[in-house]
């Protein structure tokens, strides 16, 4: 582990190539395309990782961006691993320290509280599974059993990548500890209601940094120049990761949380959370 003082280390950990490893760089590059691709679909008003549009999510106020929280029916049960602050502090500094002097008053950035990495879940917006109170603790209880097998996770931030859809992402690889995709699978095993169709590639571990609403601000510099849209969001993201890509962080919590809010986690909504130490009892071939 890096120290304090010192939280992007050059050179960093190299994470070991497996074929989990090789899958996650594959779906980076094509994630890290996406922009390309399909162009700021944000600037028009575009749609999330999930589905929703951007304008059901969130309003521009006086100058502020405020979420729009709508009542989860049902609840939304999601099992994430979560970043601690003392990881995601310096992280966001870098994002809004690169950002908001383009963003200001059109930006979200993610709460450094809960930074978290989407696993697995036990009821979906697209496919929600109702559940009892009793059948809930169920749940909770093996969830609880998946976290005391699985060995924390040290891991490195691959690159920054900034979607079609204006969310800021970082997109990690696992250098030890219980890869993202057998989490799943032991989450899987552990919930059979769950949904079949999960909403993220098993291999996938991401954090969403900042959400992107609007324009960018020039200045008057700027504006006598012929504006390069891509190249101005390819400049930015590429600024982000010179300054924390190589990023290494350990994971060591689980959490189960019922949504009262339509992505409270995201939004700053009402949740309850559950949160269980990874115990590394069962997966001891994993442990650092």
């Amino acid at each position: 582990m890096n120290n304090a003082s010192d939280p992007f280390p050059s050179p960093h950990s190299e994470p070991p190539i497996t074929a989990f490893s090789d899958q996650r760089s594959r779906l980076y590059d094509k994630m890290a395309r996406d922009l390309e691709e399909h162009g700021p679909a944000f600037l028009k008003g575009g749609e999330t990782s999930q589905s929703l549009s951007l304008s059901d999510l969130f309003e521009l106020r006086n100058g502020a961006v405020t979420p729009i929280l709508k009542a989860a029916n049902p609840p939304v049960r999601a099992n994430v691993l979560y970043l601690s602050p003392e990881f995601a502090k310096p992280i966001s500094e870098v994002v809004k320290e690169i950002f908001l002097p383009y963003f200001d008053g059109v930006i979200w950035f993610q709460n450094t509280s809960i930074y978290h990495f989407s696993m697995f879940h036990a009821s979906h917006h697209l496919t929600p599974v109702m559940a009892t109170d009793s059948e809930i603790e169920d749940e909770v209880n093996a969830v609880k059993q998946v976290a005391e097998a699985i060995c924390p996770l040290k891991i490195v931030l691959d690159r920054v990548v900034l979607t079609s859809t204006g969310v800021l992402l970082g997109c990690w690889q696992v250098i030890s500890g219980t890869d993202p995709a057998e989490i799943r699978a032991k989450l899987r095993n552990a919930l059979p209601r769950a949904p079949e169709k999960q909403l993220y590639d098993p291999v996938l571990l991401h954090t969403s940094f900042a959400r992107l609403l609007g324009r960018p601000k020039l200045s008057s510099e700027e504006t006598k120049k012929p504006f390069d849209q891509l190249g101005f969001f390819h400049e930015l993201v590429a600024r982000v990761n010179d300054k924390i890509r190589g990023f290494e962080a350990t994971v060591s919590e689980l959490w189960f949380v019922e949504e009262y809010d339509v992505l409270a986690l995201a939004l700053n909504g009402r949740m309850k959370t559950r949160r269980f130490h990874l115990g590394c009892s069962g997966d001891r071939n994993h442990s650092t």
